[in-house]
């Protein structure tokens, strides 16, 4: 049986632009021209595409002045939540070179939504100062954090430089972590 273009739209989903839904969301980081990751994701709000720009406040001292800056946690890199169609679209933007892809592949990487909305989680709601490391942490105790800002926060528990941190993994991009105190954690049943 052969089905025609308009039995196909009948029978998928539509969102509210009237585009079938066939083809998920997805998590994907797009690499953007050095410096222009703010500005880039602005323009992506603009064009109504979900996008993700991890930044993290901290104060700057000079010997004159204080000042709270808002640093890129993954220079040149923005996440973006995107279908088959918008995902095209993005690449439009002239500061966006490309997708992250794995070694040997051609397609794009997908980030987990669950690791995803961890890391958001963490970024949002840590006191801490957030770290990212791509250097392989060995696996830790999975976790999950039990009191303080970070409450219901799933990751594993690894020792860096002798101190106790809770690391969320993102595949490909290696760990973010935050310090923590061990009274806060419980380990999670397996």
């Amino acid at each position: 049986m052969i089905f025609s273009k308009k039995d196909i739209q009948e029978v998928l989903p539509a969102d509210v632009t009237g585009r079938s839904v066939a083809h998920p969301k997805r998590w994907l980081v797009a690499l953007v021209r050095i410096s222009h990751e703010k500005k880039t994701s602005e323009r992506l709000s603009k064009m109504g595409i979900e996008n993700f720009l991890p930044v993290q406040q901290e104060v700057h001292q000079w010997s004159d002045r204080r000042k709270v800056v808002e640093r890129v946690l993954l220079p040149m890199m923005i996440f973006v939540h995107v279908d088959m169609y918008e995902q095209k679209e993005v690449l439009t933007l002239g500061s966006i070179s490309r997708y992250m892809v794995l070694r040997g592949e051609s397609t794009p990487a997908v980030i987990p939504d669950e690791q995803m909305h961890r890391f958001k989680f963490m970024l949002d709601y840590s006191d801490e100062a957030i770290n990212m490391s791509t250097t392989p942490l060995s696996p830790g105790t999975k976790i999950k954090v039990i009191k303080g800002p970070l409450s219901g926060l799933q990751g594993e528990l690894v020792t860096v430089n002798g101190k106790s941190k809770v690391a969320v993994r993102l595949t490909m991009l290696g760990c973010a972590f935050v310090d923590i105190p061990v009274g806060c954690v419980e380990p999670l049943e397996k």
